[in-house]
């Protein structure tokens, strides 16, 4: 019986062999390394490429998984997360759309290294691997691009996993705070996309603490809370506690 994930790259596949050309050339949500490549190019890359809606839940790529493919988020929120020494899911980062999912591994490992589920409804668009080395063979300004999307996860992940391990609790969720107002959503009001035991796994810290921390933000008018409905009424002292780690 297939999986979800087998279901979904069944589907990836299949639609690879009918794909119609053009269809990248017309895309609004290109990224900027596929909005420096030709005509030709374009055309070579919609012929090897597939877009799919995958639903809140399921999974876009899976840990340990041949790489075969490399998804494009076009629309969405997706966590990436890996299972720990003792079995539990550590959750990496989180990834909003335009983003690649899988570029790291899919350029240096035969293996995926991380797992990719789907936060909300997804337009992703699969993309075959040697395609894309292929591109970036040919193209010079498409691989820098590619090149720097990867320098960008790569910096991003060490500033995170630098933080996480030198600050304390408050310190903690108080990134956290702003990584979901600054990065993922870009307001200061917005729904919490996670539980508070997966935002406890994100920063490194228990359940019971992220919740306890949340609280004390709220009665110190730092934050307002209304379930998963967070506004940030107090950005100078948060970013203060932020700092002070």
């Amino acid at each position: 019986m297939l999986s979800p994930n087998d279901d979904v790259k069944v589907m990836a596949k299949k639609s690879l062999q009918t794909s119609g050309i053009g269809k990248c050339k017309d895309c609004k949500d290109k990224s900027c390394a596929v909005s420096i490549l030709k005509n030709q190019e374009l055309d070579v890359l919609a012929q090897n490429s597939s877009e799919l809606k995958i639903p809140k839940g399921e999974i876009v790529i899976r840990e340990g998984e041949l790489t075969t493919f490399v998804a494009y988020l076009k629309s969405g929120l997706v966590k990436e997360h890996l299972k720990g020494l003792n079995g539990k899911s550590q959750i990496i980062k989180l990834i909003k759309a335009k983003s690649y999912l899988g570029l790291s591994a899919g350029l240096s490992s035969k293996m995926s290294l991380y797992t990719y589920s789907a936060l909300e409804d997804l337009n992703v668009c699969y993309i075959d691997l040697n395609i894309l080395k292929k591109l970036m063979k040919d193209n010079g300004n498409f691989a820098y691009e590619i090149l720097l999307s990867v320098s960008r996860e790569n910096i991003t992940n060490s500033f995170w996993f630098v933080n996480k391990n030198q600050k304390q609790i408050y310190g903690r969720c108080a990134d956290a705070m702003l990584y979901f107002s600054k990065i993922i959503f870009e307001k200061n009001k917005f729904t919490l996309p996670i539980t508070h035991f997966e935002l406890a796994a994100l920063i490194g810290t228990t359940r019971e603490s992220v919740t306890r921390t949340l609280s004390k933000f709220k009665s110190d008018g730092i934050l307002q809370i209304n379930e998963k409905n967070i506004t940030i009424l107090n950005n100078k002292l948060l970013e203060n506690i932020s700092k002070n780690g």
